[in-house]
């Protein structure tokens, strides 16, 4: 069968690798891609948001499956517009995509079906905003309603914070219409762990656990990223704790989705918070998490396109996937001045070593092939995978691959899943 995957990140890169090693996989196309999807599949140049363009490429090349990776195609309605002609996709449907366009949206759902959350109010004007954060006591979270890159959330340890970060959002239109609505809610004191697996609308097939590191720097200092480096598994979450989740948060949003007309097919991530060993939702995505995929599909043994098709007709059998139990992380090389403006066009070295690994995967995400280079073209750059029978032994060795590779300007954390050593 033809594949054909919509986006060009590392969750990308990673979707392409591990479909790849599917025998029922003939060829695999990606828009737009990156300098490591080039390698092992087509990469097409038709922008993920270009609907229509994607639409009718499928259609000229007998696309078989598409998977989507991104939000931001699926907001735009890719999935209704594939669905409307006959293709089979892996991605919900626009009303169903609002439980991450919108976190207004998503709140009010949850409230809806009784899924443990923070308390929130919502605000459209910055003055009742602004007198809900003085009558309020710090920490809040400030939240930007639309899409914003996974840099839209704003824990804020004070008033003079939190009035910034709706400042910043709603007046200074940092992330333009997605800041028109915020959210203010509680702050919750836990520790996250991200959640995911695939569905579709009726059976839930959950993924392995994964901890991300969304702060720039260590120790968790710095402004939020789209993610800075994830491991797997995430310990913080027992197989008892998992089966509640699914219980009591994963098919209670299905069912309340299906109950308004919104009925979801696709991957699904809950972004939890674990407190006093009770889980809340901070968030909902409705595609794959990134960095956590690339960890997480590191370990995964079973072939994942049955999962894909069975989701894509509606028919997705509730079979366990079967994981490697070794331990998996995943350290994010990103460039300078990231989250906020930097260079492309540096020059990457070192990738070829890793070339035939199985046990070190660099996934390309902001990366471009210029002649015979590989060059830098995005703020997340690269995200070095290792695995191994141990935390410490997985550490050591990812630390090692990313010391050997290089680019101008190049930064990462050093402290990505050292809490795992702890437990």
């Amino acid at each position: 069968m033809n594949v054909f995957v919509i986006g060009s990140g590392g969750r990308e890169h990673a979707l392409v690798w591990k479909i790849r090693k599917s025998p029922l996989v003939k060829e695999i196309y990606c828009a737009k891609g990156n300098a490591g999807t080039s390698d092992i599949a087509i990469n097409v140049d038709i922008a993920p948001e270009d609907i229509i363009g994607l639409k009718n490429f499928a259609r000229e090349k007998g696309i078989d499956l598409t998977v989507v990776g991104p939000e931001m195609p699926l907001s735009l309605g890719l999935a209704d517009e594939f669905t409307k002609s006959g293709l089979r996709i892996v991605g919900p449907v626009q009303g169903a995509a609002e439980i991450e366009s919108s976190k207004v949206f998503s709140k009010l759902i949850m409230r809806e079906a009784g899924i443990p959350t923070a308390e929130f109010s919502v605000f459209e004007e910055f003055s009742e905003a602004e007198k809900f954060i003085m009558s309020k006591d710090s920490p809040l979270v400030i939240k930007a309603d639309g899409l914003a890159q996974g840099k839209g959330v704003f824990p804020c340890l004070n008033k003079g914070e939190a009035i910034g970060a709706i400042n910043a959002i709603m007046k200074e239109k940092l992330f333009g219409r997605a800041g028109s609505r915020v959210v203010i809610e509680e702050f919750l004191n836990g520790e996250e762990v991200s959640f995911m697996g695939i569905t579709d609308g009726e059976t839930f097939v959950p993924m392995a656990t994964s901890q991300d590191h969304k702060r720039a720097f260590d120790n968790d200092e710095g402004p939020n990223t789209g993610g800075m480096g994830a491991y797997s598994p995430a310990r913080i979450l027992s197989d008892e704790e998992q089966n509640q989740v699914i219980k009591n948060i994963i098919y209670p949003l299905l069912n309340k989705l299906k109950e308004k007309g919104r009925p979801y097919r696709g991957f699904l991530y809950a972004g939890l918070m674990m407190v006093n060993g009770k889980p809340y939702v901070l968030e909902f995505n409705a595609r794959l998490g990134d960095p956590e995929t690339q960890p997480i599909l590191l370990r995964m043994k079973s072939d994942i396109v049955p999962y894909l098709i069975g989701v894509s007709e509606g028919k997705l059998r509730n079979e366990p996937i079967i994981w490697d139990e070794r331990f998996s992380i995943c350290v994010v090389m990103a460039a300078q001045g990231y989250p906020g403006s930097y260079k492309k066009g540096m020059e990457i070295t070192g990738l070829e070593l890793f070339r035939d690994r199985e046990d070190i995967v660099v996934f390309n995400a902001g990366t471009e092939k210029r002649e015979d280079r590989i060059v830098t073209s995005g703020g997340r750059v690269l995200s070095v995978c290792a695995l191994d029978t141990s935390p410490e032994k997985a550490i050591t060795k990812v630390y090692d691959a990313v010391s050997q590779i290089h680019f101008d300007g190049a930064f990462y954390r050093r402290d990505i899943a050292r809490r795992a050593i702890s437990r």
